[in-house]
């Protein structure tokens, strides 16, 4: 099994680590102790026979970060919370996800025509969501495509399903379920005002979730908590409603920590959708990052080998 990354210590300082590597990059954000992120992109850059790595810096010091990419050898970098939306005025170029989204997870590195090194940025989690889909649902045609969507949830992850089923996926309407009202309108603000809210609706009812077509294509981004409060009851509730119409579709669990197999998924697995594990979008979105980072197709990316090497992580730390 591929080795996890290194965390940079005071023992090791950042420069002699730099200095063993043929390239490198970053994980930059807070409370990165528990990413996979690192690990991924070392089973990639171990099966080609790269010395890369992806190394976490947890930080809130935007100068360093930005003064540390001006490296030679550094390849690209993953942003996490709290950088996401705070990098974009410091890149020379965005993608339209990134555009669109309007947060960056990812940075890579081009050429502009004069020679000078461009710092652009990209969105994968919104490709970690549609490959999630595309790759494992057998005929997405007849599936999602034509049917209402189904997000539950309302953070960050929320809005990158809407864009992706939106986008890409070809859903008709996009159900919202949340337990918080406040968040549920905070989503539809930023979507329409982006471009991509149309046929949103929030199903604040159980009796609202009576009278709706069923959706084919869910998108589950909610920690995997047992429901306590009346909110979050009801948002079950709906939710079961839901699962329960007579015509089934793919359900992406986005939750993957401390394990993939979560009480919300089970509840969909028994009422016979399929299920997509959450493991798959962390590993779409980072093959995505990679294809930018390396120049590689995903068909010269060893797919298979990161799957099997993040299966075995799991079962590895659901045993600790």
């Amino acid at each position: 099994m591929a080795m996890a990354a290194a965390v940079v210590t005071q023992e090791e300082p950042l420069q002699a680590k730099i200095n063993q590597l043929d390239k490198h990059g970053f994980l930059f954000g807070q409370k990165l102790t528990a990413s996979m992120s690192p690990f991924l992109h070392s089973v990639i850059y171990g099966a080609l026979g790269l010395n890369w790595e992806q190394i976490r810096l947890d930080s809130l010091d935007m100068p360093r970060f930005l003064k540390l990419i001006r490296d030679p050898k550094f390849y690209g970098a993953s942003v996490t919370m709290p950088h996401k939306v705070a990098i974009i005025q410091h890149l020379d170029d965005l993608t339209e996800e990134c555009r669109d989204v309007g947060a960056c997870n990812t940075i890579f590195v081009r050429d502009g025509p004069d020679g000078r090194r461009l710092f652009c940025g990209t969105n994968t989690d919104v490709v970690g969501v549609r490959e999630s889909f595309l790759q494992n649902v057998e005929s997405p045609a007849a599936v999602i495509e034509g049917r209402p969507g189904l997000v539950i949830g309302g953070g960050g992850a929320a809005r990158s399903a809407v864009y992706a089923l939106r986008k890409w996926l070809k859903v008709t309407d996009i159900y919202l379920v949340n337990r918080d009202k406040s968040e549920v309108d905070a989503v539809i603000a930023e979507c329409e005002a982006r471009g991509y809210g149309s046929g949103l609706v929030h199903v604040k009812t159980a009796e609202e979730a009576e009278a709706l077509e069923g959706p084919g294509a869910i998108v589950a981004c909610v920690p995997d908590f047992p429901p306590k409060t009346e909110e979050e009851k009801l948002a079950r509730r709906i939710t079961d409603i839901l699962l329960s119409k007579e015509r089934k579709g793919a359900m992406l669990e986005m939750c993957y920590n401390p394990s993939p197999y979560t009480e919300l998924g089970a509840l969909a697995e028994a009422k016979g959708w399929q299920v997509i594990l959450g493991t798959e979008a962390l590993i779409w979105q980072g093959i995505e990052q990679d294809k930018y980072w390396t120049g590689r197709t995903a068909q010269e990316l060893p797919v298979k080998k990161v799957q099997e090497e993040i299966a075995a992580r799991l079962a590895q730390l659901s045993r600790l």
